[in-house]
């Protein structure tokens, strides 16, 4: 069903067209249709910089940060806070803003001036804009609640590709995931072995989960030792369908 707006007092035809492309693809219906077109309104066509998305912009980067964080927290149960840090300054970077404003199609919705170039692709600053202007004025509209599924939405695939890059090769990280997930229960990791001289010891290591042992690994330092026993409790309980999936985003 479409998010007809009606017709609206003093704004032209084909804004108010715009106006209801830009709810069908994100969703919402405004009750103040007048903050979406704000919130579409490029400086380069408005009387004053008031008049334009930069103030719905600077709130929009707010609360998207706090929808990012929030997702991010609920989600990676085990992270610590440098791990979800670095997730989020990717998912609320310039970049993957301009790109979910591509996806939504809230760039093609937005009202521009005669003197940028419509015919090449803007500049990111210009389209990851709109998305956090359009994100601040649904915040008044409705509340968290919209947002939080817009945003979610918008943004599941960079997170799903970041939280994967980022922890591709942290063993004990995704064993963390899976096995909370899984099996209700941590692993927790048993020197059984150190070798050689103190300038050079090597260490072994394995897992011990819900009171299985699995196959040791060794390392030339205790962390080396336990990513690996990770690793190798990883590949025996995927081999034998206790757990599923490739990260701890999965």
């Amino acid at each position: 069903m479409g998010f007809a707006i009606g017709r609206l007092d003093g704004i032209p035809v084909d804004e108010a067209d715009v106006l209801n492309r830009a709810q069908e693809r994100i969703g919402h219906r405004f009750r103040d249709p007048q903050l979406l077109l704000t919130a579409l309104t490029h400086s380069s066509i408005s009387d004053s910089r008031l008049a334009s998305n930069e103030r719905l912009e600077f709130l929009g980067d707010a609360v998207l940060g706090i929808v990012t964080c929030e997702e991010l927290y609920s989600r990676f149960e085990s992270w610590l806070e440098g791990d979800l840090t670095k997730v989020k300054s990717v998912v609320v970077s310039r970049r993957v803003c301009a790109e979910v404003a591509d996806a939504t199609g809230l760039t093609e919705c937005l009202i521009l001036g005669n003197g940028i170039d419509k015919g090449e692709e803007l500049p990111t600053s210009i389209r990851a804009a709109v998305f956090e202007a359009v994100v601040g004025a649904m915040y008044l509209d409705g509340g968290l609640e919209p947002v939080k599924r817009f945003v979610v939405n918008a943004v599941a695939r960079h997170i799903d590709e970041c939280s994967s890059s980022e922890h591709q090769d942290n063993y004990k990280s995704i064993l963390q995931q899976m096995a909370q997930r899984w099996l209700s229960a941590s692993p927790r990791y048993e020197q059984l072995d150190e070798q050689g001289p103190d300038h050079s010891k090597c260490f072994e290591v394995c897992v011990v989960l819900n009171g299985d042992r699995f196959p040791s690994a060794w390392g030339p330092s205790k962390k080396d030792a336990e990513q690996k026993a990770a690793q190798r409790a990883l590949e025996a309980l995927r081999a034998s369908g206790r757990i599923n999936g490739n990260s701890g985003g999965a």
